[in-house]
């Protein structure tokens, strides 16, 4: 029997979900300190698998996370099977994507803890996150409408979400190397990039000034003529939450870096992440949708 189209948007849905959370415990490791909790991969030690009582609390917490890794793993793999029971054959390659970065992330997460919290691999690892997050949204919010179909806009605007896109993917990337530069390294023995945190955090705080203008431009532009309703407030949508974002990036900046705080931070990018993807995705419209045509092009609201 073919999986209904309801049953695979929920198995989506609990999919970006999945790796949404396992970013978040993930952060939770790094900043309890437990990074290295388990000092070996596969293994916890050399002689278990398991976390050991002389591991303690650090242990317990990584070994957790880990555990994790087979739940995502195992709503991975059911959403490849909903998928492909389903009649959604444009859905496919995303789903095997999301699947092949489970693995990928397993691996990445060993090496990561070989070379002793190795802060580049640690800033890999979260960003290969940031992109699963990315893809299972697009899969999530395309498996919610019949198909995919032409673009709602012209191409001015859809470059603008492309760059918007990629101011985004420079944001995160800048944030771990402020990351990889500052004092939450996940364990004390753990090294550091040897960048200035300070000089880093502005780069950083720079890099989301133009994010914030590209969104701010292109929403005013979508009001300023007649485009969708799904694209305005998905910029819309973004632009409130990198709003926030900014403002607990700054609080906690000179607050000296709350673990609390930065948690938020981390679910914090965790959501600007899925917007952004919701906005790309927004561009096209369903499969139901008439192509794009003269009749169609935004054209500044008159009075």
């Amino acid at each position: 029997m073919p999986v209904s189209p309801a049953a695979v948007s929920r198995i989506t849905l609990a999919n970006a979900v999945a790796n949404g959370a396992i970013v978040v415990t993930g952060g939770a490791v790094r900043l309890t300190g437990s990074g290295l909790g388990c000092p070996t991969w596969p293994r916890c030690t050399d002689e278990s698998f398991v976390a050991t009582p002389e591991l303690a609390g650090h242990g317990a917490i990584e070994f957790g996370n880990r555990l994790l890794t087979f739940v995502l793993a195992a709503v991975a793999v059911a959403t490849v099977v909903a998928v492909f029971r389903s009649t959604r054959r444009d859905l496919r390659a995303l789903a095997v994507l999301a699947f092949l970065g489970i693995p990928a992330q397993a691996l990445l997460g060993g090496v990561t803890v070989l070379t002793g919290l190795n802060p580049w691999t640690v800033a890999a690892h979260f960003l290969v996150s940031s992109a699963l997050v990315a893809v299972t949204t697009v899969l999530w919010l395309r498996s919610r409408e019949a198909g995919v179909g032409h673009p709602l806009v012209r191409r001015p605007f859809a470059l603008l979400v492309t760059g918007i896109a990629v101011a985004t993917a420079a944001v995160l990337v800048l944030g771990t190397v402020v990351t990889g530069s500052g004092p939450h390294s996940g364990d004390p023995g753990a090294g550091r990039t040897g960048f200035d945190p300070e000089l880093v955090s502005q780069l950083h705080a720079d890099s989301v000034f133009l994010l914030l203008g590209l969104t701010v431009a292109l929403l005013v532009a979508l009001h300023a003529t007649d485009t969708p309703g799904r694209m305005r407030r998905a910029a819309r949508d973004l632009l409130l939450v990198q709003l926030a974002q900014g403002v607990v990036g700054y609080v906690q900046y000179f607050t000296d870096l709350p673990v609390a705080l930065v948690l938020v931070h981390m679910l914090g990018a965790v959501l600007v992440t899925a917007f952004t993807a919701r906005l790309v995705w927004s561009v096209r419209g369903p499969s139901s949708e008439l192509p794009l045509d003269s009749a169609t092009v935004p054209v500044p609201a008159t009075r």
